[in-house]
């Protein structure tokens, strides 16, 4: 009896061993894979492990992007924490995945002048790198109070673009449940965007070999004074007052897509006080722009709006521009666009052979009559 409580007391030390170095082993193997990718670098400070829970958590990871020409590192993507684990729910029903969550996560694109096939050189495939961490199918994605950068350096004034608070939650995407249904997987995300939210509504195939997909989004009364980084560094000019707005329905299958979008500006104001020092050429180039925002927009509701169409497959997209025109002139003059998502597309829509909505309106009106 005492040999046989010898060895337990020999395995329950082993295994209590094991379990206290185990963090490290794994931290050591994580970092090593980071600091080894092509173009990359990236450590974690500490990592947390429930044996019972078959899960992880990373704590405080960062990847910087390297510099093929200066060698010089740059923000890419930081988190306070990722936790790792099984999803037992799917496990109950028979499959064995694996669910990502994402705590105040940064992601930072940065416009750089590399030219593309050096760039190719640069990019790791961040798929192999999920699957060293997460050798399992993942089922399940959220990200709360997630923060998206664009910047660019090589304009003037420099752009440092922010969405901030994001929320993200990606559920089903292996299709353990909705065997059946053609859009198993949903997708939701809402996020602020200068004084404006950001939200989109998707259901898709996840396991398709083609986009397929039904999506719905809107982008409410972002401010864009906010934005005049952005205008003086694209546009050359700034706005004094008005507020942007954004509402698109798209959907995709077999390689073809419909959709629209549908941007809406309100209290449209180029011309301020302020601008009254700038030189002679800037003030004229202003005042076109705020002059023909004034033509086009539409009194009562004091708007500037247009509704742009699309179709046809992402090999062959077909956008009318000549659309775009009319039906700026549509909301100046005729019928102002409604502040809000039209509700006419779905999956259905996709391989609708007559694609009358798709139709530019003026040639919808005629159909209408006929």
């Amino acid at each position: 009896m005492k040999k046989k409580y010898k060895v337990l007391i020999i395995i329950a030390a082993v295994l209590i061993v094991f379990r206290l170095i185990l963090p490290f082993i794994v931290l050591h193997y994580a970092n090593k894979t980071l600091s080894n990718m092509p173009g990359y670098y990236g450590h974690i400070d500490d990592i947390d492990i429930s044996l019972i829970l078959g899960a992880y958590e990373i704590k405080d990871i960062f990847i910087n992007k390297l510099d093929s020409a200066t060698h010089k590192e740059s923000d890419f993507f930081n988190a306070k924490s990722i936790d790792l684990s099984i999803a037992w729910p799917a496990l109950f029903k028979g499959s064995i995945v694996g669910e990502l969550d994402f705590h105040s996560p940064t992601l930072v694109f940065i416009k750089t002048n590399t030219a593309l096939q050096e760039l190719k050189a640069d990019t790791t495939d961040f798929r192999n790198l999920l699957k060293s961490f997460m050798p399992l199918k993942v089922n399940k994605v959220a990200v709360d109070n997630g923060t998206f950068i664009y910047k660019d350096f090589n304009t003037k004034p420099n752009l440092d673009l922010k969405l901030t608070n994001a929320s993200v939650l990606a559920l089903n995407l292996t299709n353990v449940v909705n065997e059946d249904v053609k859009l198993p997987s949903t997708l939701t995300a809402k996020a602020d965007i200068y004084d404006g939210i950001f939200i989109l509504n998707m259901q898709l195939n996840a396991l398709a070999e083609t986009p397929t997909f039904d999506l719905n989004a809107s982008l409410k009364n972002t401010h864009l004074p906010k934005l005049n980084d952005f205008f003086k560094a694209y546009g050359h000019f700034d706005v004094t007052d008005g507020d942007f707005s954004l509402y698109t329905e798209l959907a995709a299958a077999d390689g073809a897509f419909v959709g629209y979008l549908k941007p809406i500006i309100v209290n449209l104001n180029v011309v301020g006080p302020e601008d009254k020092e700038d030189p002679i050429l800037q003030k004229i180039w202003e005042h076109t722009v705020g002059g023909l925002g004034a033509v086009l927009k539409n009194q009562r509701e004091n708007q500037v709006a247009t509704k742009v169409d699309m179709n046809g497959t992402f090999d062959n997209p077909d956008i009318s521009g000549l659309e775009v025109i009319l039906q700026v002139l549509r909301n100046a003059f005729i019928q102002a666009l409604l502040p809000t998502i039209d509700n006419e597309i779905n999956i259905k829509s996709v391989n609708d052979d007559e694609q009358t909505k798709r139709k530019p309106f003026w040639k919808r009106k005629a159909a209408e009559k006929q």
